[in-house]
């Protein structure tokens, strides 16, 4: 049974702050039920928004829309949904800014952008996990943390589960003011081996296996630090695993950033048993991410016919095409990126930036140590206006989350 337990935080004479942060007290920590074995009788309103959340991502995944490469799609898609997951946890980045940081030498990234970069690899890998047939492991979910915090200034805590009682919210001394104190680390272990077997069965139905999956993990805060990404990232293992989601993840990280609120009182909700309301908001979240990212393949392929017409048509063969195909992909290029993904030859390369350039399809940039690049511009403005639509409420006029600019600028930032 689910239960709090009551532990007690020795005084601490050199704690930061007033008289109440130094002293001792005692606290409640909250220790989940298990899963493994949960059965979830859900009432019908609840299963038929989850059987619609499902077809959207069926309908995504079976009968995509039309781009030259599917693999561009699932790149950005992938990227937007990293980027997004950092935001919740305050990691604010514009894809513009994380592109230039791919493009960039390692040593030249930021902290943030070497975040958000290991938050890419960390969802990258998950979903390889799902397209893998053996069963989930714990060790598997530790990957994904490592991969996740390792490029980050706290390397020393990659894929270890934490010794230490955390919680959310309050200050950063102790859990006094917290707002929810996850259960105490001796009880990490089991709940986790517990996760991972509720995530190996395949009797529920996906969207509310990856509802519960992502709750009772973010419950459980296994980690000392990146708990909520890795969170996420599992809602994609589940999807893909579970044969939901072959190719593209809904990239549900940015509808859930668009009501932060919102998101934080329905894992509440499941906390306090309320658990068919936390899955009626996440299979809301999922039918709006998937109809986001049909949306925006759809303009994806409108913006690269732009582009070729700009461009004078470019033969289907040549090196011009081949870059506008990918650059959704790859916004921001060199001459050596550029031939990497294309895997042309550097005179070839060249040429093709230079049709593009001059057509003002790209625009030339100067990246760390006077690495001259050259960047899509149009494409980072698609993407900040679908950001935008997203952050915004249906019901009301004013974003509720960071909002991207509505234009970018050749100026950096």
């Amino acid at each position: 049974m689910a239960r709090y337990e009551t532990r007690s935080w020795s005084a601490d004479p050199s704690a930061p702050g007033g008289r109440r942060e130094r002293r001792a007290f005692s606290y409640r920590a909250f220790v989940p039920d298990s899963i493994a074995d949960l059965e979830l009788p859900l009432p019908s309103n609840v299963a038929a928004a989850v059987s619609v959340a499902e077809r959207a991502i069926d309908a995504l995944n079976r009968d995509p829309p039309r781009l030259a490469s599917l693999e561009v799609l699932a790149r950005r898609l992938l990227r937007a949904e990293a980027v997004a997951s950092s935001r919740i946890e305050g990691l604010v980045l514009s894809q513009r800014r994380l592109a230039r940081a791919e493009a960039e030498e390692a040593g030249a990234r930021d902290d943030t952008a070497r975040s958000i970069l290991g938050n890419v690899a960390a969802m990258e890998h998950a979903v390889e996990l799902g397209a893998g047939a053996k069963p989930l492991r714990l060790k598997d979910v530790l990957e994904i943390h490592r991969l996740l915090m390792v490029a980050t200034t706290t390397p020393q805590i990659a894929g270890k589960l934490r010794d230490r009682q955390n919680w959310i919210g309050g200050n950063a001394f102790n859990p006094d003011r917290a707002d929810f104190v996850p259960p105490p680390p001796e009880h990490v272990m089991q709940l986790m081996g517990d996760l991972v077997a509720f995530m190996n069965r395949t009797d529920d139905p996906p969207v509310v296996q990856a509802a519960i999956a992502h709750a009772q993990f973010e419950t459980i805060h296994p980690f000392a630090d990146g708990n909520g990404r890795v969170g996420r990232a599992l809602i994609h293992v589940v999807l893909r695993r579970r044969g939901l989601a072959p190719h593209y993840v809904p990239p549900v990280s940015l509808v859930l950033a668009a009501d932060a609120k919102a998101y934080v009182a329905g894992l509440t909700a499941f906390r306090e048993d309320r658990t068919a309301e936390w899955i009626l908001l996440f299979a809301h979240a999922i039918e709006r991410a998937a109809a986001k990212a049909s949306e925006l393949a759809l303009r994806l392929a409108e913006l690269q016919e732009k582009w070729r017409e700009r461009a004078g048509r470019p033969r289907r063969h040549s090196s011009a095409e081949a870059l506008i195909v990918e650059l959704p992909a790859h916004p921001i290029v060199t001459v050596a990126t550029a031939q990497k993904f294309l895997g042309r030859s550097k005179q070839a390369v060249n040429e093709a930036i230079a049709v593009l350039a001059e057509k003002g399809v790209l625009h030339p940039i100067t990246l760390a140590k006077r690495n001259r690049a050259w960047e899509a511009r149009d494409l980072f403005d698609l993407i900040n206006d679908v950001e935008r639509e997203l952050a915004t409420p249906a019901d009301d006029d004013q974003p509720s989350r960071f909002s991207p600019r509505a234009r970018t600028s050749s100026k950096r930032r």
